[in-house]
């Protein structure tokens, strides 16, 4: 079995009829629009809003009523993946290039659902590569002050040309190696102007963390 699958179906389970659902974006998160989908058809009502322009597609494909964020008065669960999770409960997020917007809806959400398989969790943060959302201008000045922190950066891209987020902007993708002052990385790192926002998601914004096993295990980590 499909240990992303697994973990999202169990995470889908905790969605309640009349609920406004956050959805996240990447190829776990993928996995819990399909389940929801077939919720839908079954009966299940609910309101969404997501993360990013692929997942409103993938959303409105399977029939997943999707509102405006005018409408949106609180998001009762918000259900998205992770690129790695720290003994902490720490995140990095943003491979698939949303991290600005799955942030907004964390902060935003009742509950916050990180669905993941075994060979995200890792003692500590930084194997994979901490993405940074920063605005186009003057980025090279962006990208020294970010060096400054201890990193080697990479703009990232999009076949030849630069990734452009759906916010117009730039992912930088920073190299720290290893990182254990989560809360200290986040803050220098956000207090940088020109910089909109980076994929550390501190402990104190997860609710849960969904572990999805191949044999069909799920092993839920709180707080």
């Amino acid at each position: 079995m499909n240990a992303k699958q697994i973990a999202a179906d169990y995470a889908v389970e905790s969605v309640k009829d009349g609920m406004t659902v956050g959805i996240g974006t990447g190829s776990t998160s993928a996995f819990a629009i399909e389940a929801l989908g077939r919720k839908v058809q079954q009966g299940l009502f609910i309101k969404a809003v997501a993360s990013s322009i692929r997942s409103e597609e993938a959303a409105t494909n399977v029939g997943i009523k999707l509102i405006p964020f005018s409408e949106v008065e609180t998001i009762d669960i918000y259900i998205d993946g992770a690129d790695e999770v720290d003994k902490d409960l720490h995140l990095i997020k943003g491979g698939g290039g949303a991290l600005l917007r799955e942030k907004i809806l964390a902060f935003n959400s009742k509950e916050f659902l990180v669905i993941v398989d075994s060979s995200k969790l890792v003692e500590h943060l930084g194997k994979f590569l901490l993405p940074v959302e920063i605005i186009p201008f003057a980025m090279e000045l962006t990208l020294k002050q970010l060096q400054k922190l201890g990193c080697t950066t990479k703009v990232r891209q999009d076949g030849k040309e630069p990734y452009i987020t759906d916010n117009s902007n730039l992912i930088i993708d920073c190299d720290f190696k290893r990182i254990e002052q989560v809360d200290q990385i986040h803050q220098s790192i956000n207090a940088i102007p020109g910089v909109v926002e980076n994929g550390l998601f501190t402990k104190n914004i997860v609710s849960k963390i969904i572990v999805g096993y191949e044999s069909g295990e799920v092993k839920v980590i709180e707080k």
